[in-house]
């Protein structure tokens, strides 16, 4: 992080992706996610994800505008990894028995 700028309600480790203090489990990404699949405000982001608070949904929104390239790349990256992990997976039993039923 830039020294001198605090994120209240983020803590970011060295070599890591930044996250919530109060649930360590949900990444600044999996919110900036939210904001740009769906266009979601934060105050909607709040009512889709209860557990989330105006001021952790805003201080990742701010954390996204100054840092947009660092989790953008982290958000490319994942996605990447997503299609790489889904090209690589067997197709379902239900996907082969209905392609070769010709449902599909």
């Amino acid at each position: 992080m830039t020294p001198g700028v605090i994120y209240p309600h983020i803590e970011k480790a060295e070599g890591q992706p930044a996250r919530l203090q109060r649930i360590p489990r949900v990444r600044v990404a999996q919110i900036v996610m939210d904001y740009l699949a769906y266009g979601w405000s934060v105050e909607e982001m709040c009512r889709q994800h209860p557990y989330l608070t105006l001021s952790e949904a805003h201080a990742a929104m701010v954390y996204y505008f100054d840092r947009q390239d660092e989790v953008d790349n982290e958000i490319r990256l994942e996605w990447e990894q997503a299609q790489q992990a889904k090209s690589q997976a067997s197709p379902s039993p239900f996907f082969v028995r209905m392609k070769a039923r010709g449902l599909l």
